[in-house]
């Protein structure tokens, strides 16, 4: 619990429940619009500055994870705000409900995001340490190592999976028939 409490430093107290919430928020948001149910934040001193959720269906390009929607937010805040970019990314949390692919973690450690919440892992393509561990691995000139912390409402997570992956997708490709 301790490494909770610091990775949530960047949050004021009262914000933590709220926070939570609106991750939970855009994953919901994702799996009302036919998307794989992940939603995210980022934050920088104490304000939101990037959320995404998935929107790989909608804009049939697969790198729109949320993390990525969430990251060019974070860009655009930057440039807005006159802010350098690279001093930002070093200050910011990013809470996710699934463990950022490893595409994800890659982008997340080139930009030295120092520290990840997630709620369950991603066992098929998880960048944090359930298939590649791109957070903490001795990969030279490709960013900083970045902690991450798994367990987050984790449950709450997993429902949404469970419940996208019961229901029809209706972006899957049409079966094609064998001619014999």
């Amino acid at each position: 619990m301790a490494s909770y409490v610091v990775a949530t430093a960047t949050l004021g107290r009262t914000d933590r429940g709220e926070a939570a919430g609106h991750w939970r928020h855009r994953a919901k948001e994702a799996l009302e619009n036919g998307e794989v149910p992940v939603g995210c934040l980022m934050v920088y001193k104490d304000e939101v500055v990037g959320k995404g959720r998935n929107e790989v269906n909608e804009t049939k390009n697969a790198t729109r994870h949320a993390e990525m929607v969430a990251l060019d937010q974070v860009l655009d805040w930057c440039w807005r705000s006159s802010l350098d970019v690279k001093s930002v990314c070093e200050r910011i949390a990013l809470y996710v409900t699934v463990e950022p692919c490893i595409m994800c973690a890659a982008a997340l450690r080139l930009l030295n995001i120092p520290v990840v919440v997630y709620g369950c892992r991603n066992e098929r393509f998880g960048g944090c340490g359930s298939v590649l561990d791109v957070s903490s691995a001795d990969l030279p000139h490709t960013g900083t190592q970045f902690k991450c912390i798994s367990g987050h409402r984790a449950e709450e997570a997993i429902d949404m999976l469970k419940t996208f992956y019961k229901q029809e997708n209706p972006n899957a490709p049409k079966p094609k028939t064998r001619k014999e």
